[in-house]
This record gives structure tokens, sequence and C-alpha cells, in this order.
């Protein structure tokens, strides 16, 4: 039976130990973790199967704190709890390389799921987790051996709800009709200008229920016989994710400071923190006070986690014993590994291809031969597959009537997919991929920099890569956002020239497991270059390389990605011809090609060749560090125009005609 006094005291341990991080940092948010403690106790105390031993077990519950301005409360619920938190860490939270930082990071802090602080980003990687745990389980389950069956987690903001990412993931939910998926509402009226009424007046259950959500509340979200009653009715809704509307007080117990928006983000004073302990009946006036009944109690979820995953080893050895095929599967998605043969087919695909073809095409064909072989590899578009190229063949759609589907369909949601795909990466077992225009990584940069941020495998795939995709005109023609993919640390952008490179791109990505990765595709049929007399393109693998020379002292360097290649290289050929040694280099991914020793970038790029011309259908802003103060960028400093592609490259200047002009001035 709970013991109401151990309840409290457990609450107020939480909370204290947030609000004397937050006051010893000098900075932080203590109004949420004071508001919002007793909920996430309930959750943590009487729901969450997790094993704090073993922070990856593969069938823990996930939990997401969305509101991740709450940090100190998750911190203060991992070290309570047993995680390899220790009570010196949270005293550093918010200071240099602590496993504290001021929002959860994926990676740093053992038990933070994600990283969240972007309001609304946590809530929709909880919808990908959500999906990743139904794609498994229908995948694997099997009658008496459900290795997979969990359910995911989050506490979730004012904040959050107001952000579009939040709309568009759970009406993507609803459509799914994601069971497992129980969101706790943190609902205190309070943002960082004052009262929610003065932006944020909707119904919010009522919007909820139109997407397909079951609604719980609102409920009183201080009182715990209320949470643990709302969170048990929303585990026994099965086909549909649950939103429990809590109602809370922001800073609750604080005398001056309580149900304000003085209360979200700053230090409640030393005085404030003694009045507020004062009011919550909390005896001790040394911070960082953990009472040993507290610790005790909340360190029963250390052997209880051991015991749960103990049993769920048992099933898994029974599992491997008769589905042993399926139990080598599971195990090798789980761990991210690919089969040893899985990029046999990749060399051939193109090798007879004389007819031009897109990169987009060439890319669905790599993904069909990867899909083959490689049974993590799940994604979508942004209802945008027939154009990206990017259904997999046979595969089966993704939905309520069918989770084993890989083919998954996000709908018109840019910024939702990416986020989702990222939850998906973060659950693991399943290697997600994302497509859509490149125009519209405008609508997807918070994720596409939260995965790279995170170091998660995630494909993103842009096509319609320019202005080279036509008619559709500027609107859709990109041209500044190459250069915002290639700003994000630790993301790897590669532009394949043609078939042939595209197909070394996608090894590139699956490979590459501490980042995301994203691809950019061209509309337009480019030559797949014939590669007698050319470098391999094997060598796309090191983000850059010569394609092909006519001396092996060049007089000019000629570089090129993506469609603009084949530009360079007619331009390079016919300078040979007139007698000038040109060298052309094919430079598809920036971020590989300076991962490289300095020694083999100098044999692409020798500094004594100083007459350098690079051509590319974007801004030119990053190509100075390749042609070097006496080179010429071709480049674009305005948006595109609606006509033909080949009209737009005649009119504005890509051309092999242009390249000859400016390498003969810089020789001249």
């Amino acid at each position: 039976m709970p013991d109401a006094r151990i309840d409290r005291i457990c609450i107020n341990t939480i909370r204290f130990l947030a609000v004397d991080a937050v006051q010893k940092a000098n900075s932080g948010h203590p109004g949420a973790p004071l508001g919002a403690a007793a909920m996430a106790y309930v959750l943590w105390d009487r729901f969450l199967k997790h094993n704090p031993r073993d922070p990856g077990w593969p069938d823990r519950d996930r939990f997401v704190l969305s509101a991740g301005h709450a940090s100190a409360m998750l911190y203060a619920l991992l070290y309570l709890t047993g995680y390899p938190l220790t009570l010196e860490d949270i005293k550093k939270f918010r200071q240099w390389d602590s496993k504290t930082p001021g929002h959860p990071e994926y990676g740093i802090t053992p038990g933070a799921e994600a990283t969240t602080g972007p309001l609304g980003q946590g809530f929709a990687n909880g919808v990908g987790m959500a999906m990743g745990e139904r794609w498994l389980a229908e995948h694997y389950n099997r009658p008496g051996y459900e290795l997979i069956n969990h359910y995911v987690y989050a506490i979730v903001s004012d904040g959050d709800l107001q952000e579009g990412v939040s709309s568009e993931a759970a009406s993507l939910a609803g459509t799914l009709r994601l069971g497992k998926l129980i969101y706790l509402y943190d609902d205190n009226d309070i943002s960082i200008e004052g009262n929610t009424d003065i932006t944020f007046t909707e119904d919010v259950g009522r919007r909820f229920q139109a997407y397909g959500w079951q609604v719980i509340g609102p409920i009183d979200g201080l009182d715990i016989s209320a949470v643990e009653k709302a969170i048990r009715q929303a585990r026994e809704e099965t086909r549909h994710p649950s939103l429990i509307i809590c109602r809370t007080i922001i800073g609750y117990g604080s005398p001056n400071r309580a149900g304000t928006g003085a209360a979200h983000g700053e230090p409640l004073g030393e005085e404030e923190v003694r009045l507020t302990k004062k009011a919550l009946d909390w005896p001790y006036e040394e911070p960082f006070t953990v009472p040993e009944e507290a610790l005790k109690h909340l360190r029963r979820a250390e052997e209880l986690g051991r015991s749960r995953q103990a049993e769920w080893e048992t099933l898994l050895r029974a599992y491997r014993r008769d589905f042993p095929e399926e139990a080598r599967r599971l195990e090798q998605d789980l761990r991210g590994d690919l089969p040893a043969d899985w990029a046999g087919e990749l060399p051939g695909l193109f090798h007879d291809t004389a007819k031009p073809l897109s990169t987009r095409e060439a890319s669905g064909q790599v993904m069909n031969a990867i899909a083959k072989r490689v049974h993590a590899f799940t994604g979508g578009s942004a209802d945008l597959a027939p154009s990206t190229k990017t259904l997999l063949k046979d595969r089966g759609h993704f939905g309520c009537q069918e989770y084993s589907g890989h083919n998954i369909h996000f709908g018109v949601r840019e910024h939702a997919m990416g986020a989702i795909a990222n939850g998906m990466a973060l659950h693991g077992g399943l290697i997600p991929y994302t497509a859509t225009f490149l125009i519209f990584y405008d609508y997807m940069r918070p994720p596409v920099r939260l995965a790279a941020l995170m170091g998660i495998r995630v494909i993103f795939i842009f096509t319609h890569d320019s202005v080279g995709l036509g008619e559709d005109g500027p609107t859709h023609q990109p041209v500044e956002q190459l250069a915002g993919l290639r700003a994000v640390p630790n993301l790897v952008t590669l532009r394949p020239a043609d078939a042939t490179e595209t197909a070394v791109a996608w090894k590139v990505a699956l490979e590459r497991r501490q980042g995301p990765t994203a691809l950019v595709l061209s509309r337009q049929n480019l030559p797949v270059l014939d590669r007698k007399g050319l470098a391999p393109a094997g060598a796309v693998e090191r983000g850059g390389y010569v394609l092909w020379e006519s001396a092996a002292t060049p007089q000019v360097i000629l570089i090129g990605t993506g469609s603009e290649v084949h530009i360079a290289l007619e331009a390079g050929q016919s300078l040979a011809q007139q007698g000038v040694a040109a060298r052309v280099v094919s430079l598809p991914s920036w971020e590989l090609f300076e991962s490289q020793p300095a020694e083999y970038r100098r044999t692409i790029l020798p500094s004594e060749v100083k007459r350098r011309v690079s051509i590319e259908a974007a801004v030119p802003l990053g190509w100075e560090r390749y042609v070097g103060p006496e080179g010429t960028i071709i480049g674009l400093s305005r948006f595109g125009a609606s006509a033909p592609h080949k009209v737009i490259y005649q009119q504005l200047g890509f051309t092999a005609e242009r390249v000859m002009h400016e390498a003969r001035r810089l020789l001249s």
C-alpha cells in the first residue's frame, strides 16, 4: 500500500534537489520542478519500467521530458532512482563538462532519452519512439514471446503544445492509433511573458480529441491519487494515444512566486528558497539534503529494474532457441549493425547505364537494393514519395492496420517528420530516413540540427536540389539551403554528381553511425559518367577526388558538386583540347573532404595551383576556402526563375562556356 508520508517526502526531495541545483548555479528553471514533481514521481514510482543500472535495456519504457527546461527535476529523478549520476553531479548543474547540462542532452546524462529544450521536439520524438516500438513488436513478437512491449511517456508543457511541431506530430499519432503513447500535460497557464490567456485560450482537450487522442482530465496534477488513476486509465486504452491534462501551479509552494511567470526561468533567491521549504514543511536548511527514507524508497527501482530485465533476458534466451533467425536479426537491428553483404549490389547498379538519370531516380534504385538486405531500413516522405522516388517496393506501408510496413507516410509535415525520425533512431532497432524537397529543409531545420547534436543515425533525403528543378520557380528553387546544411556541425552533406556517386553516397550514409547524413539530389536528369578514363566513384567516400585531369601538373582546377560536375568536366576537357592543362575535381561532401588527412587534401587541391574555378548552383558562401584568393566562384547571389531548367542554367551562367571563360581569364 502507498504510504502518503513517504510519498510527500519523496516528492519534496525531488523538488528541492531541483531548486537547490538552480540556486547553486544561479541559473535555471525552478518553477516547473516545483509544480510537476508530484506527477513525475507517480509515473516513476508506480509505472515506469526501467533499469537504472542498464539505461539502454531495449524493452524499457521511454520517458521524454519535452519540457526540457525542467531538467533539474529529471536529474533528481535519475539520481534518486539509481542511475549512474551522483549528488555531486547535481551540484554541478549547468557547469562546464558536467553530466547535468541546462537542458537534457542525449549521450551526456545516463537516462536522458533525448536532447530536448526547443519546445515541441520532445513531443514529436516520443511519437517516433512509439512508432519504433510498434514496428519492432510487429516484426518480432510471437505468441508467448512479447519481447517488445513498452510504453512511451512524456511530460509536456503549455509551450510544447503551442509549438506547431507538436500539432503535426499529435495529428499523425492519432491517425496511427499509437495506444502506448501517454503524455502528461503540465497545464499551469504560465509562460515567460505571463498568463497564457494572452496567447493560448483554445480548448486543448477538444483539439486532441479531434486528433484522435484519448483525453483524460483536467485533473489535479498535485493529487498523486488522481494522477495514478489517470495513468492507469491511459494504459487501458490500446487504440488511441492519451493526453492527461494535469492542472498544476508553477513554482508550487513559493509564497511570492507561485503561479507567476517569475517562477519560470530564474532562481528563487536564497530567502524565497527558505520560505518555500517552510511552506512545504521541508525541515532541512542544508541544500541538497536527501532523507535516507526517500533514497531507500526510490532506490527500489534498482532491484525492480534488475528483476524485470532478468525476466526479459530469460524470455530472450527462449526466443533465441525457438526463433533463432528472428532473434539474430532482432539483435542485429537493436545493435544498429548492417549485414556483412548489405552493399553487395550497389557497385554494379549503374554499370551499364548510358541513359541520363536524375540522382533522385538513382537514389530510389539504390534504396530498393538496400531494403532487400537491411531489415531496419525504414522511412518515408512528407507526402512526396512519387517525386522524391523514396518508395520501397513490396515493403508494406506503416499504419494502424500494418505496423510492420517499411514505408511511412508522414503527411505534409516536414517539421514533425524530422523530429519523429529522430525519435525512431533514439528508440533503436530502426535506421530511419526522411524525404522532401531541399527548399523545405527550412521547415525542418530544428530536428536536423538536433540529430547532429545527438549524434544519431538519421538519413535526410533532399531532392529538387537547385534552380535545376525548373518550372516551379523561385519559391521551390533552393539557393541558400545547401549552405545551411553545410553549416551544421556533425552533419555530413553529400551532393552526388551522377548515379554512380549516388550509390556511394548511400553507402556512406548507411555506414555512418555517429551522426546524420543529408543526401542532396537532382530532379533533372544528369549524364551517368562513363568511368572509363575517369576516377572510380568509390572516392566519394573521401568527400572529394580528382575525377579527371589532362596533366598531372594542372594549370587550372575546376571544382564542382552535383549537377554541375558534368559541366566542369565538359569545360575541362574542352580546355585540354585548347592546350590548357586542366584538372576536374568532384567535391560531393565538404565535411568528408575536410576529415581527410591534410596530405590527401593537398594532392587533390595542391597549394601551388592557384587558378581555380568552382561551379555550384547555390549561394557562393564558403567556396572561398577551396578556390582561394586568386580563384573564381560561379554561384548564385539571387533567387531563381520559372522556366525549363536548361533555359535557367543558360541564363544564369551555369554552362561549360562560362567555366572556360573564367578559367582563361584567370590564366591570362
